[in-house]
């Protein structure tokens, strides 16, 4: 009977590490593209562009050194190159981090960060992208484009995204929750209910940015979703929990969602509508200085 037993207990563990090998194999990628962050690849020679590029023109950049949303990204970057050929802007989408040279940059009027994630950049390419938002550029990050615990360049998460991320929920980790548009006014949430549902993997920070330097587009009803721990450690923001938010960058507009884990994200009617306006918006050449209310160019 012993021996019965032992026999089961083998086969079901045998069982198991068949099953977990299976999970290795189909997520090799996602694997290795997170154990070599660390590693800091970096690209320098950038890729070949199109001659012509259409005007206004966004650039829709994807590389990721750290954990990579493999489902999300594809689903984002069709969602983005869909919306520029719908309202005939140009666009060009790469995870070179190369492109980003001054001169190439001076081609778009726009960035987008589709989960980029870990220390992408050489020091002349930060400066780069510095230069860029600085002197005009827009930019829009969306969902792990501000998801990392730590980063090596503090400009980019302590001004252009304006807040430490500290985790977000697991067990369950995807939660259904509420989201309320905090600035009816602005033309990223133009056409938005006052607050409507949604799943996603719900971020937290360390802390709750506002005026008068950063301007919170939507935030989260923590009341909605029971779930706001992470391996036990209590990660709630309470009553004031942005989830996107806008602010000047010396001459150019940024604005930040935390939402977009998820591909289904990117196909939910709100979301396309909400980000269409944000890219839209950040199209916009004027100084960050005007009237943020104007249309900025949204068709």
């Amino acid at each position: 009977m012993a021996r019965k037993i032992l026999r089961w207990v083998l086969w079901a563990l045998l069982a198991l590490l068949v099953l977990f090998a299976i999970q290795i194999a189909r997520n090799w990628d996602t694997i290795q593209r997170t154990m070599l962050g660390g590693l800091h690849v970096y690209e320098t020679t950038p890729p070949p562009l199109p001659a012509e590029i259409k005007r206004p023109a966004i650039l829709i950049f994807s590389k990721t050194n750290g954990f990579r949303h493999e489902e999300a990204i594809p689903a984002a970057n069709a969602l983005f190159a869909k919306m520029a050929a719908d309202r005939g802007w140009g666009h060009f989408q790469t995870e070179n981090g190369a492109t980003f040279d001054p001169t190439i940059l001076s081609r778009f009027d726009a960035i987008v960060f589709n989960n980029v994630s870990g220390d992408v950049f050489t020091p002349k390419q930060r400066e780069a992208l510095k230069g860029f938002i600085e002197n005009g550029g827009g930019f829009v990050g969306v969902h792990g484009a501000g998801g990392d615990f730590s980063y090596d360049w503090k400009w980019y998460v302590d001004h252009l995204i304006g807040a430490q991320f500290t985790g977000h929920p697991l067990n369950p980790q995807f939660q259904r929750a509420t989201v309320d548009v905090a600035d009816p006014t602005h033309p990223a949430t133009q056409g938005l209910p006052k607050a409507w549902q949604r799943t996603d993997e719900w971020y937290s920070f360390d802390k709750a940015v506002g005026a008068p330097d950063y301007h919170v587009l939507l935030t989260l009803d923590e009341r909605t979703y029971p779930n706001k721990k992470i391996m036990g450690r209590d990660i709630a923001m309470g009553a004031n929990h942005p989830i996107a938010w806008w602010h000047c960058s010396g001459k150019g507009r940024v604005l930040y969602s935390a939402m977009g884990h998820q591909a289904g994200a990117y196909a939910e009617p709100e979301y396309r509508a909400m980000l269409t306006n944000a890219v839209g918006w950040a199209l916009n050449g004027s100084e960050c200085g005007a009237n943020p209310a104007q249309k900025a160019g949204v068709k």
